[in-house]
């Protein structure tokens, strides 16, 4: 309304009657003349904010409603989507080599020949009684795994127990042996295998941290589920410091929780970081009653225990407290 006001102003100027005198006319024409330059300045300056407020308003309709912002923001979206799936992608790949299958085997009889393929044919000679998952520890063959996965081949006095480890070397070619059981702690629901890889090189798998671990942070579980090899689920850590049951009946404290779906097969996977990094090995899952299925509560023994149980049980066979035992009444005797 000003600004239409100050125009009409310049427009249409105020007129000056003839009948005045000379000083009159001349204090006439001052006054008419100091009216046009306030008109012009107030339209320089009312002008000079309509265009702002035009400006203002096009901008506020650019944000809300331009097809071209829109379409702006979905690009910007869609590509934060796509790093975060390539860096998925990326932490399986680099990862997954160093992930076993493992095959529990029961032998109709012992046989003869004690080769690799007379002892591990799944035929109507072996019958597959569990399977499981596991992890490279060292370019040696050691495999690290849980220990209710091997108990049977733990505990086995027939001589019919038998572990198949399928497993992909650094070059990325496929292969089988068996596995030699090495030590194990149920305690900690640990153990660890050996397997014969003369002529092939293993990638072990990166060891990370579980100490500054943070309730939030995401994390991916990979195994064999079911028997479907190299099975990727993605969450994050549900919660720090839980207790879980041993096979031998003691509480595991410290154990890491998980929403990453973990089931039958999972069991000695690794669970692991956004680096790529082993951060527990994947060992329980609450389940609802009568169904089987996953209920999202999940745990994992944080890799600082197996860091310190490892070592021993491959040296020893045995956790750190049965081998100093074993050593102190070797002394005493």
């Amino acid at each position: 309304m000003v600004v239409l006001g100050a125009l009409r102003g310049i427009l249409s100027p105020p007129l000056v009657q003839g009948s005045a005198s000379s000083s009159s006319s001349s204090d006439s024409r001052d006054s008419t003349n100091k009216s046009l330059i306030l008109a012009r300045r107030r339209a320089v300056v009312f002008g000079s904010t309509s265009v702002v407020v035009a400006s203002l308003l096009n901008l506020h309709n650019f944000n809300s409603s331009s097809p071209l912002f829109h379409s702006a923001i979905a690009s910007a979206e869609e590509d934060v989507l796509e790093k975060e799936e390539g860096r998925i992608v990326h932490v399986f790949q680099i990862t997954s080599p160093s992930v076993v299958f493992i095959k529990d085997l029961e032998l109709a009889k012992i046989p003869k020949s004690s080769s690799n393929d007379a002892t591990l044919n799944e035929d109507e000679n072996a019958k597959v009684e569990g399977t499981g998952s596991g992890f490279i520890w060292d370019k040696f063959g050691h495999i690290v795994t849980n220990y209710h996965v091997v108990d049977k081949l733990a505990t086995d006095r027939s001589g019919l127990q038998r572990c198949k480890v399928f497993l992909i070397d650094a070059g990325g070619n496929s292969l089988y042996r068996e596995g030699k059981i090495i030590g194990f702690d149920p305690a900690y629901d640990l153990a660890v295998l050996k397997v014969d890889v003369e002529g092939h090189e293993l990638k072990p798998a990166v060891l990370g941290t579980s100490r500054d671990l943070r309730v939030g942070q995401s994390c991916y579980a990979i195994g064999n589920p079911y028997g479907y090899e190299n099975t990727l689920t993605t969450g994050v850590v549900s919660g720090l410091g839980r207790e879980i049951p041993s096979p031998n009946g003691r509480a595991i404290r410290g154990a890491i929780q998980t929403d990453a779906a973990i089931n039958a097969g999972n069991s000695g996977g690794p669970l692991i970081d956004s680096y790529g990094h082993v951060i527990g090995v994947n060992t329980a899952t609450f389940t609802r009653k009568g169904t089987g299925v996953s209920s999202g509560v999940n745990f994992a023994i944080p890799i600082d225990t197996v860091v310190r149980t490892v070592p021993y049980l491959i040296v020893y066979g045995t956790p750190y407290s049965d081998s100093f035992v074993a050593r102190t009444i070797k002394r005493k005797l």
